[in-house]
């Protein structure tokens, strides 16, 4: 039996509602929230078994006494599709930063990348030939 179980990422947020928003337009559904009522300062999103968490930053700071890293490339959410071209564009719609448009890679895979709404890096993949 493993000490571990249920892993999951969570990323932070400076407008949790927003953040909301985008990732349920991607098809993610939301599973738990706190508080249940008004804005929230932590949401957990489920896509197809995968459980994504997106934190306030400022419940963060001053909840826990952390000190989240808000700027940069500090993370990446990985999405697999048929369709890159299609998610790709979806994403760039519902407003996240085009980084670079679908390419192959590796001989095998298509694979694209933006920056959501908060600049969290994502890769958009597809299995190809």
């Amino acid at each position: 039996m493993s000490l571990f179980r249920t892993p999951q990422i969570v990323l932070f947020t400076r407008d949790i509602d927003r953040a909301l928003v985008f990732y349920t337009a991607l098809g993610f559904e939301e599973a738990f929230r706190t508080p249940t009522a008004g804005t929230p300062i932590h949401v957990d999103l489920v896509l197809d078994g995968y459980r994504l968490g997106l934190a306030a930053e400022s419940s963060t700071r001053n909840d826990h006494g952390l000190d989240p890293v808000t700027e940069g490339q500090r993370a990446a959410v990985i999405l697999w599709t048929d369709d890159v071209r299609a998610g790709y564009a979806r994403l760039v719609e519902l407003g996240a930063k085009p980084i670079k448009t679908p390419e192959a890679w590796l001989g095998r895979l298509l694979i694209a990348w933006v920056e959501d709404l908060d600049g969290h890096l994502m890769q958009v993949v597809q299995a190809v030939g």
